[in-house]
Formats: structure tokens, C-alpha cells, sequence
């Protein structure tokens, strides 16, 4: 399967996503608010794709586009100014941080080594 094709699929399946980062789960989660149709959100699409096929079990990635009539609402529940919004909370739901624009697969995990979350890295657990 090419990266591309992951990437699409990733955003077909998160889009129908209907899972609220409040909810419990036993594991963190990534909260990406934003637009198919916005660039800065279409960067964030093969980062989150990577995240999510890489970092499966360790913490959830979920992306809602906030464009789209049935998720509006979702905007204004999350206080969103600007798109792409990337909220991080921790097992329980509780949203540790937020960050607003584009931002890199480093950036995130350093965030979330930053708020006490280590994650296992995929290639050298894979070794």
C-alpha cells in the first residue's frame, strides 16, 4: 500500500470518525480539528496519517473537519479560532495542550514527551 493511499484512507476513516476526545479511553489522544480544503490542514494529513498507523496502541489520532455541516457544532464545543487546532489529552480526556497551524511530527512528539508521555518509537521497537 503506497504512503498516499494511507493517507487517504486515513482521512476517509477519520472523517467518519464519531468518537469525542472527552470520552474515556485508556489511551492519550490527538485531536485534530480542521478542513479537507484547507492547506495548512491538507500538510497535516500525512502527519497524522503516520502517527496513527505508527503509534497505534501507544495514543489515539483523530482528525474532524469542522467544515463539514455535522461537525460545526464541534468548533464552538473545542473553542477553535483557527484551523488546523491540534488538542492533546491525556487517558482520562483531559485536554493537556492545544496548538494552532501546521505542525510536525517531531513537534508532536515532543509535546507529548514534554507533558510526560513517552511513546515506544515504531522502528526501533520493530528492530
Amino acid at each position: 500500500m503506497t504512503f498516499s493511499k494511507i493517507c487517504s484512507t486515513f482521512v476517509l476513516l477519520a472523517s467518519t470518525l464519531t468518537l469525542s476526545a472527552n470520552e474515556d479511553s485508556p489511551i492519550p489522544k490527538l485531536l485534530d480539528l480542521g478542513a479537507k480544503k484547507c492547506v495548512p490542514c491538507k500538510m497535516m494529513e500525512p502527519v497524522l496519517a503516520d502517527l496513527a498507523m505508527n503509534y497505534r496502541g501507544q495514543f489515539d489520532v483523530e482528525f474532524i473537519d469542522v467544515w463539514q455541516p455535522e461537525n460545526r457544532t464541534k468548533a464552538t464545543f473545542y473553542k477553535i479560532n483557527s484551523i488546523p487546532t491540534q488538542i492533546f489529552f491525556d487517558e482520562t480526556g483531559k485536554e493537556l495542550w492545544r496548538h494552532e497551524g501546521y505542525i510536525s511530527k517531531e513537534d508532536i512528539l515532543k509535546a507529548w514527551d514534554a507533558l510526560g508521555f513517552v511513546f515506544e518509537n515504531p522502528i526501533l521497537s520493530s528492530e
